[in-house]
């Protein structure tokens, strides 16, 4: 796990220098604190640098950047490729490659390019954003993993393009223009985050998950999905309920195993939950040393949360972990926020960035380098709630020659002044032939959305309209999906592709790597991906019972006490929390950022403030904080 940087110049009139590069690499010290390097051609027309955490092989010879041994290859390279051994002892069998390193995986990067061109991508198990420069065919190629849960961001501006982990590296370019892109603001307010390839920087795209992007010398701009999981499923139709349970077991256990490989401590987030005590308890097996487990409560009851640390006490005597926790106050989310806008680059609205930064730090604070989360579960095996009521709304909205019914429906809505409310826009999606499921994460419905922005901008982006940005995932789905394409199937792929990539893993991303922790996501190895994809949604959902599947799995490597216990999500107790000095904080920034600029209507903030719209609010005060910390 590192933080990779460069650029690439398309004319003549910009070179590349190392002090350029040094500059943005430096911004990115938490990503790397091990180690810098910086490489840059000798015509001054690319360069490459790389802060490194040290995780596989330690030594020297495995520093990047990193080139072939004839130096027509170079590399620098974030995150880890779980079955490098595997593909070195095939590179091996052809006699034809050189190794420097003992067991570099950024190495076997090189040699499999060197081997199978791009095609080597579908030989990876692993999590990677790769900037690799091919000096034979002058071209660069900068690629995202499958899921996307390593981050790449790039800018092409004034003859040349520049690259890196986070934004906050590109933001070093003097040239590099700052304003917000307005449509990509009004689609944070829709989805807490921007959907890729937009984010909140005018003229800074990212990388979609299993995409990659070649550019030439001169400019011209490649780009190509090379994985989508309906490319890779299989039906599972007519196979046992028990033989699948079995092989998802089998898969999350290699999953789980593969993730241990490092030369460094690794640990596990453990809240109780069936995703976390499933990691811990694979993690386990097989282990000499008690694995080290970390979890992080709240000071108080609250009725929004409840701490977890009895479960994953339990969890954790289970197998025999040496446990650590952490209880946090309103006064250790306060003094985060400045730190939490700097990490996040552009705002990730999910308050859960919080106790993610303060379990990475405790996990680092006790020798632990690597830590396995739980991120994937739900959206893979039907873990929320809530996506009962869509679904059943759906097959409602489903049934033929009701329109009449949901027009009557929306104008009934509206008498009682349900504008706002989630039926009123799925119903209004319904009317216009689209899914009513947008996501896993929502901020506001188009109404209310609207009402927030100031008149200048309700002008500005009049006829816009949100679905733009799933429209193109639908489409996949569509024509790809086959006899996969139920509902249920549409909510995973589209948080797959959206919520999981560009939000929670994110979160993960960058508040781990803020204090130089890797997480690494057993549930999101793309194989087990893909299984849960093949599974038939009478199994996913049998009788209701979330995650069915996964706890018929489990069964017998995690306690029943932990499978049958109601679902609790990992949260903040922001609503709580408002009602304290928080609120107080919330209301003098967001008074302050409206007087400031007009991006929003303070009339339509006020009544979210005093009716108590805690987690709303947050959504927008996330967004304030960036803009005071990046563009005011």
């Amino acid at each position: 796990m590192c933080g990779i940087v460069g650029a690439m110049s398309f004319t003549n009139d910009f070179n590349i220098t190392a002090s350029y590069i040094n500059r943005m690499r430096e911004t990115m010290i938490h990503r790397g604190p091990d180690g810098a390097g910086t490489w840059v051609a000798g015509d001054g027309r690319v360069g490459l640098g790389h802060r490194r955490l040290s995780i596989i092989d330690l030594t020297n010879a495995a520093c990047q950047p990193m080139c072939n041994e004839d130096e027509t290859l170079w590399i620098s390279f974030n995150g880890e490729i779980y079955n490098h051994a595997e593909i070195r002892r095939q590179l091996d069998q052809t006699g034809t490659h050189i190794w420097k390193t003992h067991h570099s995986d950024t190495e076997v990067i090189l040699h499999a390019f060197e081997e199978w061109g791009i095609d080597c991508l579908n030989k990876f198990r692993g999590m990677f954003a790769i900037a690799l420069w091919d000096a034979r065919r002058r071209e660069l190629w900068l690629i995202r993993d499958r899921i996307g849960i390593k981050p790449l961001y790039y800018s092409i501006h004034h003859g040349r393009i520049t690259f890196a982990s986070e934004i906050k590296a590109l933001l070093q370019d003097p040239s590099q223009e700052r304003r917000v892109d307005d449509e990509a603001f009004f689609h944070y307010l829709s989805f807490l985050t921007t959907p890729a390839p937009s984010t909140l920087f005018y003229g800074i795209k990212k990388i979609p998950g299993g995409t990659w992007v070649r550019v030439t010398e001169e400019g011209k701009v490649y780009e190509e999905r090379y994985w989508d999981v309906w490319d890779h499923t299989l039906s599972l139709e007519g196979v046992s309920e028990t033989e699948i349970a079995e092989r998802l077991l089998d898969e999350l256990r290699t999953a789980v195993k593969l993730r241990k490989v490092s030369d460094v401590p690794v640990g596990v987030f453990l809240s109780g939950g069936i995703d976390s005590s499933t990691n811990a308890a694979l993690f386990s097996e097989g282990e000499i040393r008690p694995v080290k487990t970390f979890t992080i409560g709240y000071q108080g009851e609250f009725q929004s949360y409840q701490n977890e640390f009895h479960y994953a006490r339990n969890m954790a005597a289970k197998v025999g972990a040496a446990h650590y926790e952490l209880v946090l106050t309103v006064d250790d989310l306060i003094d985060f926020l400045p730190r939490m806008v700097e990490l996040q680059d552009e705002p990730i609205a999910d308050s859960t960035c919080i106790p993610i930064y303060y379990i990475s730090k405790l996990a680092r604070d006790n020798g632990v380098v690597v830590c396995q989360v739980g991120e994937g579960a739900d959206e893979l095996f039907w873990g929320y709630p809530w996506w009962k009521t869509a679904l059943s709304f759906q097959y409602l909205c489903d049934f033929p020659y009701l329109d009449f019914i949901k027009k009557m429906g929306l104008a009934g809505l509206k008498v009682i002044n349900k504008t706002n409310s989630r039926y009123y826009e799925w119903l209004r999606r319904s009317l216009k032939g689209r899914p009513v499921f947008w996501g896993g994460a929502e901020a506001f419905y188009e109404i209310r959305k609207r009402n927030l922005l100031s008149p200048e901008y309700q002008k500005k982006l009049a006829g816009l309209d949100s679905w733009e940005t799933i429209a193109p995932i639908y489409q996949r789905f569509k024509a790809k999906a086959g006899v996969h394409g139920s509902h249920l199937n549409w909510m995973s792929y589209l948080d797959l592709n959206l919520r999981l990539p560009e939000l929670l893993l994110m979160k993960v991303d960058k508040m781990s790597m803020g204090v130089g922790l890797e997480g690494r996501v057993p549930f999101l190895d793309h194989k087990v991906v893909e299984l849960a994809l093949s599974i038939p949604e009478a199994i996913k959902t049998k009788n209701g019972v979330l995650k069915y599947i996964l706890k018929k799995a489990v069964y017998g490597v995690i306690p029943a006490e932990l499978i049958e216990r109601q679902k609790q999500g990992f949260t903040v107790p922001v609503y709580e929390w408002f009602f304290d000095k928080l609120g107080d904080e919330i209301r003098r920034e967001l008074e302050q950022f409206c007087q400031q600029t007009d991006f929003l209507n303070y009339s339509e903030i006020k009544k979210l403030l005093d009716g108590g719209f805690a987690y709303q609010v947050w959504y927008i005060f996330n967004f304030a904080l960036w803009w005071k910390k990046y563009l005011a």
